[in-house]
């Protein structure tokens, strides 16, 4: 019979895909260098949970909440964070490996990526209002009518955004990051 609640344990170095999780619903957990990779996730609830070093590489997640979360030092390549539970959905990165994910149609206000690599994260129809991108390189990330005002880019890079299609209002952006906000154009600027 799976125990359906645990609250305020840690787990270190296990693999996940040859042991499974026993709850339904984890609360105040940290997770260093476990391998979530290939594991099914999906209806999973996670409440003020740390992940430290975890390898989550194609981890379903269809139905999981994930609230108050944060990953650091976290692989996290082609997850789609937009089959997550939307209801309370909080999550920041710290130094992650976001690459290939999807956030699509997701409300991610306030939401902190820092020293993390977004290539190629669809971000399309997504409200970012006042999420900050530190030191974020975002090569290939796709912007279409995303809500991005008030977001802070001013110290990310190698973004292409389009101020035609995505809302920027009060947006901030570093005068070296200028090209990506022209790339359509295909103009030099020097």
């Amino acid at each position: 019979m799976k125990q359906q609640y645990s609250e305020q344990q840690s787990f270190e170095n296990i693999n996940f895909s040859e042991t499974r999780l026993s709850e339904d619903e984890y609360e105040k957990f940290t997770f260093s260098v476990c391998d979530f990779s290939n594991v099914d996730l999906s209806n999973v609830i996670f409440i003020d949970c740390d992940f430290v070093g975890c390898n989550f590489s194609l981890t379903k997640m269809n139905n999981t909440a994930l609230r108050s979360i944060q990953f650091k030092d976290c692989k996290l390549l082609g997850i789609h964070f937009n089959n997550c539970k939307q209801l309370l959905f909080e999550a920041s990165f710290d130094n992650c490996i976001l690459n290939l994910s999807s956030f699509y149609k997701m409300k991610l206000k306030h939401t902190q990526f820092k020293n993390s690599s977004l290539h190629e994260v669809d971000f399309v129809e997504t409200d970012l209002t006042s999420a900050r991108f530190d030191n974020c390189d975002m090569n290939g990330t796709v912007f279409e009518n995303t809500i991005l005002e008030k977001a802070d880019l001013r110290t990310a890079y190698n973004y292409s955004i389009d101020p035609e299609i995505n809302r920027l209002k009060k947006a901030r952006f570093s005068s070296a990051g200028i090209p990506g906000l022209l790339h359509k154009y295909d103009i030099e600027i020097e």
